[in-house]
């Protein structure tokens, strides 16, 4: 039976020093998927015993990481550094039973002669020497409580039955059975995931692109494409299956599963997996992820969108976007008025792009509907008319309104700007290049 089907009370337990590092999100999510594939409990505490380093804001933070990611937790969150009497208390037990002595103000724990042996989910049975584990320091000379002795507590009084975390904690975990058996107790079941390296095979940083939870939502992702992409890294469903719900993930997640290995996290094809997503977005949901994304990131607030012409530049643009981010440089021209840059001035100029604008102009101001297929059919009858290619009449019309060479295919976009708008901007490129756009204008309906 797959260890997803038993009931398990799970922790996860991020230090408040920085972001959420997607290793840490992911860590998180296989935490959450056990808990909640197992009907057992999410438990969140916040390992904050660095007081110097740990911030209530990156506490925050991480929250908000978690929550944007759609990972609710049943109990906490726990501050570890509040637990401190109880820490303490435990200290005392252990300085009764001769498994602790004070040295020069602080407190060691005794490590006794053998070995511990960590029988990991993941990687097997793994052995440490004592011989080379040294008496630990559990509480300084200052009287605080020390990162193993309180991991050790906290999982017990939490009555955590796996902790499963990434391999980078390995090394604690003989101190932290060492602790809790000394204290009477059985400690949980390990799992130590494998690290995430970066693409080039290094380990994950900076230099790989975004690394936390925070640079993914900025640049644009949607939590669910992160969610599957995340699980992916270390598991899988089988050889074949990319795209996963997350229902599924509840489903089928477990242990098992979980590779030894290091994993690559390749921001590109989390860029591809998260394009695939957005085109399966229905329009008004997409439409309420760009205004939130907007209004988020300060470059229109919620209560200056044109939702109309929203609706319009999403229509039109959403089958070209991979990121929420994309959506403005492509498509943020149909709220807002782009002017071309004189270098497109002068190619429109020195291309007699001019001529084949105001002759664009002329059919577009003359249709009796304004949306893409009729569209579609003027401009391509003027460019066989005109013994042109296609992009000859398009690559004009659509610096003329978006100020750029790249855009939505142009019918769409022309259809999303509407009549008025886009033969007003038109107008205005001819004039500022002596296209004559008054003459343009008697032409046509308006």
């Amino acid at each position: 039976m797959s260890s997803a089907r038993t009931p398990m009370r799970v922790r996860f337990a991020p230090s408040p020093t920085g972001e959420l590092h997607v290793g840490g999100a992911r860590t998180a999510l296989y935490n959450w998927l056990l808990a909640r594939g197992s009907g057992g409990s999410f438990v969140l505490r916040i390992e904050d015993t660095d007081r110097e380093r740990s911030t209530a804001e990156n506490r925050d933070r991480i929250l908000e990481a978690l929550r944007w990611l759609e990972l609710d937790w049943d109990e906490g969150p726990y501050s570890q550094a509040e637990r401190a009497p109880r820490h303490l208390e435990a200290i005392e037990q252990l300085l009764a039973s001769g498994h602790a002595y004070e040295d020069e103000g602080a407190v060691r724990f005794r490590v006794p002669p053998g070995e511990t042996v960590v029988h990991d989910l993941i990687r097997g049975e793994i052995r440490f020497p004592h011989e080379a584990i040294k008496d630990f320091v559990i509480r300084r000379s200052d009287g605080s409580p020390l990162y193993n002795l309180a991991v050790a507590v906290d999982d017990v009084d939490m009555r955590i039955s796996h902790v499963v975390r990434g391999d980078d904690h390995l090394s604690n975990t003989p101190r932290q059975l060492m602790i809790i058996r000394a204290l009477g107790h059985e400690p949980p079941a390990y799992a130590h995931l494998p690290l995430l390296l970066g693409p080039d095979g290094k380990k994950l940083s900076k230099r790989h692109g975004a690394t936390s939870v925070e640079e993914l939502r900025a640049r644009g992702y949607l939590p669910e494409a992160v969610r599957n992409y995340l699980a992916l890294l270390g598991w899988g469903l089988d050889d074949r299956t990319t795209f996963i719900s997350t229902e599924q993930l509840i489903k089928h997640f477990s242990l098992e599963r979980v590779s030894r290995s290091p994993a690559v996290f390749d921001e590109q094809k989390l860029r591809w997996m998260n394009g695939h997503y957005l085109r399966g977005l229905e329009l008004d949901d997409l439409v309420e992820r760009l205004a939130e994304y907007l209004d988020r990131q300060g470059i229109v607030p919620r209560d200056r969108l044109d939702r109309e012409r929203l609706r319009a530049a999403a229509r039109a643009s959403q089958e070209k976007l991979q990121t929420l981010a994309d959506f403005w440089p492509l498509a943020g021209f149909v709220l807002e008025r782009r002017e071309p840059s004189e270098e497109l001035r002068s190619w429109l100029l020195e291309t007699g792009g001019v001529e084949r604008l105001r002759l664009a102009r002329e059919r577009l101001a003359a249709l009796e509907r304004f949306d893409p297929p009729t569209i579609e059919e003027a401009l391509r009858s003027l460019a066989e008319e005109l013994g042109v290619k296609g992009a000859a009449i398009f690559q004009p019309v659509r610096v003329a309104i978006a100020g750029s060479k790249v855009s939505p295919g142009i019918f769409e976009s022309l259809a999303a700007l509407g009549r008025e708008e886009a033969l007003a901007r038109i107008d205005a490129t001819l004039a500022r290049l002596g296209g004559s756009p008054a003459a343009a204008r008697s032409s046509g309906p308006r």
